[in-house]
């Protein structure tokens, strides 16, 4: 049997396109918050079904895990004895030639340490996984730092850094390298004054002494993900002092139009709508009434436990659906938690990203739908392009002009089933005269053409007036919003504490500095 298991294993051929790193300090209890960003291609062998992300002791507590296109994926506590790992299940089999990107993020307890060399400082150590069987083509390390701490603070290890950067107010240290061999590792670290944390390990005073006789002294325990697992570099380091300013940890993929609509400040009511036009392609509702506001379920969407085990709805469609009282009227006070819950969700989503390019990369692909749509040669071509780019197009601050542009010279073609469409044409066209089969778009009969002015003022005419009058006290609505407190992270602080020293072990290549304590060697992998 584990004859067989090292042919299958020798069979799987893969690499790291990146793996990125994020390291947010907790000045109050001395954890860390882990941010690990993995890109991986499977280049030939088995499917890999799942992959081990090491953690350096027990003492800690699972976050999230999401995929690249904002999937959440299960995770569990894969540890046994003093291997600790989390397991993050893709959500599809990867298969040779394909790449999966996933964000995991921890909260691991007691990872500042004193500083024995430099008096009244403190400081943590780390190291990112070394794959034993692939190369990583871009390895990424920022450790941002406690609110307060100075650029000339702040010591580093002889591990060069490329720069500083600002992260909301505080300093963060980076670091880059790429070509990472099989097995090729770093460690790097920082040391800054322990006034800035109000929590941290100190140091046995027998253990500094024999540490500064010696040259050995340990930071904190040293992080990893991946297939080799998690160990402790203990070697004394030079500190430098870090320089230059440089990017992060780049563009957030991966978010729906609704989702970009938060990031690109649209207005509450307005994210509302889009969620609504959303709900609408998909047929899950209808609008039976827009003075008042009611709405009504579609029947294969009436039963709350199918929409939310169907996987057809995004998680703030179905918060939406849930902000829908018996009468069809909304539930404003719900709706306005759809949209928190939505700022939530993207908020944690932008942990580890730079916002600014996150910003600029929605922005085109906005204008990138836009292009299909005008692009697009016969008016039918142009109709149904602007029913697949429909929320994105609405991101547009000008969207009703450039939909008069588009469809200035042509005619607009909708389709029985594009219930956003009707919805408008039914109760805002001055002079409607199709009546949609609601109840099975599929067999209506063929719509008529619609001019394309008239299809433009329409639809802005229906957007516009419906983010008007889908909340009755929208200054109420906005302020719950406004008001909301901020997200919690997803890790939380860890339930149980470990030892109070940090070692390594031997099968690891690493030396114990303290013969007290056990090892924290996390084995990992894929299957």
């Amino acid at each position: 049997m584990s004859f067989v298991s090292m042919a299958v294993a020798q069979q799987r051929q893969y690499h790291l396109n990146h793996e990125w790193a994020k390291i947010w300090i907790n000045p109050q209890n001395g954890s860390i918050d882990l941010l690990y960003d993995i890109s991986i291609t499977l280049d030939s062998g088995p499917d890999i079904d799942r992959v081990f992300v090491g953690q350096p002791q027990g003492d800690f507590t699972i976050g999230v895990a999401v995929d690249q296109y904002g999937r959440t994926l299960e995770t569990s506590d894969a540890s046994s004895g003093s291997d600790y790992k989390v397991q993050v299940n893709l959500f599809s089999p990867l298969r040779a030639g394909q790449t999966v990107r996933f964000n995991l993020t921890t909260n691991v307890a007691s990872m500042v340490y004193e500083d024995p060399i430099y008096p009244g400082n403190v400081g943590m150590q780390f190291t990112p996984t070394w794959w034993q069987d692939a190369v990583v083509l871009d390895l990424q390390v920022q450790i941002v730092l406690p609110p307060g701490v100075t650029a000339s603070e702040v010591r580093t290890t002889q591990e060069l850094w490329n720069g500083t950067v600002p992260e909301n107010g505080q300093l963060s240290i980076f670091w880059q390298r790429g070509n990472l061999s099989p097995n090729q590792r770093y460690t790097f670290g920082v040391s800054f004054p322990a006034r800035y944390v109000q929590s941290y390990v100190k140091l046995p005073t027998g253990i500094v002494a024999f540490f500064q006789k010696y040259g050995l002294y340990i930071l904190t325990t040293s992080v990893t993900i991946g297939l080799v697992g998690a160990v402790i570099y203990v070697r004394k380091h030079k500190y430098l002092i870090p320089r230059i300013s440089i990017e992060t940890l780049g563009v957030r993929r991966g978010l729906t139009a609704v989702e970009a609509s938060y990031l690109l400040d649209m207005k509450p009511t307005m994210i509302v709508t889009e969620t609504l036009y959303g709900l609408l392609q998909k047929r899950a509702v209808w609008i039976e009434s827009t003075t008042p506001f009611k709405l009504r379920i579609m029947p294969q969407f009436q039963n709350k436990t199918d929409y939310t085990l169907s996987g057809q709805l995004r998680y703030f469609e179905i918060d939406f659906l849930h902000a829908i009282k018996w009468d069809g009227s909304l539930d404003e006070e719900k709706l306005a938690q759809t949209v928190i819950s939505l700022r939530h969700t993207v908020e944690e989503k932008l942990r580890g990203y730079c916002r600014r390019d996150t910003i600029d990369y929605y922005r085109k692909i906005v204008a990138k739908a836009w292009e299909q749509v005008e692009q697009a040669g016969a008016p039918e071509l142009a109709s149904k392009a602007y029913d697949e780019q429909l929320l994105w197009l609405f991101l547009d601050p000008n969207y009703r002009a450039r939909t008069q542009t588009v469809f200035s010279n042509r005619a607009f073609e909708p389709s029985p089933l594009w219930l956003w469409y009707w919805y408008g044409y039914q109760h805002y066209h001055p002079h409607a005269t199709y009546k949609p089969n609601i109840e099975n778009p599929a067999q209506a009969t063929k719509p008529p053409t619609i001019p394309g002015a008239d299809f433009a003022n329409n639809i802005a005419t229906a957007v516009e007036k419906t983010s008007n009058n889908i909340v009755t006290n929208v200054e109420k609505f906005a302020n719950t919003i406004l008001t909301a407190p901020a997200a919690s992270k997803a890790s939380s602080s860890p339930a149980h504490h470990g030892a109070s020293c940090v070692c390594a072990c031997a099968a690891c290549a690493c030396a114990c500095a303290c013969v007290s304590c056990a090892c924290a060697c996390a084995g990992g992998g894929v299957g």
